[in-house]
């Protein structure tokens, strides 16, 4: 189903009196290029830049769509995250009212309760905390790379190598028991599969309710046994397991598989990859930056509040397309080219404000690491199957591909 309106298309909603500019969040990424976002938001963008949007459930609220829009709303205490206040903005979706968030989980509450949380867990994601975990990210790509090279090609990528290692890195940080890792990681990875996430979900959230009773009774050295020194109870406790683990899995994970998409399919740009290791930072920030895979955000008014030249009333949601935002011409020169030259510093991949992603850091080190370990190791790496056969997840929250097929020249002995 194509959720396009055209590009002048504006209707009446009917009983609300009020104008709509789109019919319905875009998402129809275009034919042939799966790294840029819908067109239809670029048209919005210069022609008004914080629209009126229809909402699946005939809500009338806002769309933004320019990068200094995007963060006036990120960094504006008026505006919510709390999930039970907004509409949900994806056209499709078997969503009308979203519960409020469970216990643990950072990503839809607001102060007092998110600052208390968040307080908790800041420390434990300091820059100088995720640096002291590169020596056993890159023992962990090696690890993966190393069982790649006794398979042979071709291979998923996202099964051997992107999903693998965010997921041992994460059971580490939370202090999963080796015996254990197997069972975790299975069900970790078959939270993005097609079977039952849902099952998989329930699955690791009961189980990590045991770990953490575990750790209160016998703590060792990890996230999870320091937090149980505070104030967090067992629900909270295991709602912040479950939150990290989801957070900090499928968001590097689909970093790492569509990032290499990426980059085997802008040659010039891996080889400036190859060719000199101190681009890797800003290689990392601008495929963040170019991918946006966490592609749609939303934030619920409190108060009528006025923003961009218009009155955003209370109770209206502003749905923040993080994708349009960090393509904005007036804040990235050439947006739409992937250029890992480029100084792409602010951009909002990881968000902004309070809410700004609690593992960036741990994220930015494993693919400092994961990118140049694999075309290292793989010198003649490239697409298994033709592109348009990849694929991908366009209608989900986080962006990415399914699969990624992929082959090599195999070394001769």
């Amino acid at each position: 189903m194509d959720h396009h309106s055209s590009p002048n298309s504006s209707e009446r909603i009917a009983g609300r009196g009020s104008i709509t500019d789109v019919a319905a969040l875009p998402m129809t990424r275009p034919v042939g290029n799966p790294f840029d976002p819908p067109e239809e938001l670029a048209r919005i963008r210069k022609r008004r830049p914080l629209s009126r949007l229809a909402f699946p459930d005939g809500h009338v609220g806002w769309l933004v769509t320019s990068y200094a829009l995007a963060r006036a709303v990120a960094a504006d205490s008026r505006f919510s995250s709390r999930y039970e206040l907004m509409h949900y903005p994806v056209p499709g979706a078997d969503v009308t009212t979203m519960p409020p968030a469970p216990a643990g989980d950072l990503s839809g509450i607001d102060p007092p309760e998110h600052t208390r949380l968040r307080k908790l867990l800041t420390g434990k994601f300091t820059v100088r905390r995720m640096r002291q975990l590169t020596e056993r990210v890159e023992q962990v790509c090696i690890e993966h790379l190393d069982v790649m090279q006794r398979l042979g090609p071709p291979v998923d990528l996202v099964q051997a190598y992107a999903y693998p290692v965010p997921a041992v890195v994460i059971c580490e940080l939370l202090g999963v028991p080796y015996a254990e890792r197997d069972f975790f990681q299975r069900h970790a990875m078959a939270i993005i599969g097609p079977d039952d996430p849902l099952a998989a979900y329930e699955t690791l959230q009961q189980y990590l309710r045991e770990l953490v009773l575990a750790k209160r009774a016998r703590p060792t050295d990890d996230l999870l046994s320091d937090l149980t020194t505070s104030d967090l109870t067992d629900d909270e406790l295991s709602g912040v397991g479950t939150f990290l683990l989801a957070a900090g899995l499928e968001t590097t994970a689909n970093m790492l598989a569509l990032g290499v998409f990426a980059l085997l399919q802008n040659p010039r740009q891996l080889d400036a990859l190859r060719g000199d290791q101190e681009i890797v930072d800003n290689a990392v920030e601008e495929l963040l930056r170019y991918l946006s895979i966490a592609h749609t955000g939303a934030r619920a008014a409190l108060e009528d509040v006025e923003l961009g030249g218009e009155l955003i009333r209370a109770g209206e949601t502003v749905t923040v397309s993080l994708q349009a935002a960090n393509r904005d011409p007036e804040r990235f020169t050439d947006p739409d080219t992937l250029d890992l030259r480029r100084h792409a510093a602010g951009h909002l991949a990881f968000g902004h404000g309070i809410h700004q992603c609690l593992g960036q850091q741990l994220a930015r080190v494993e693919m400092r690491i994961a990118f140049p370990a694999l075309f290292t190791r793989f010198p003649t790496l490239r697409l298994g199957v033709p592109p348009e056969e990849v694929p991908l997840r366009p209608n989900m929250n986080i962006y990415g591909v399914h699969r990624l097929p992929v082959t090599w020249h195999e070394q001769a002995a």
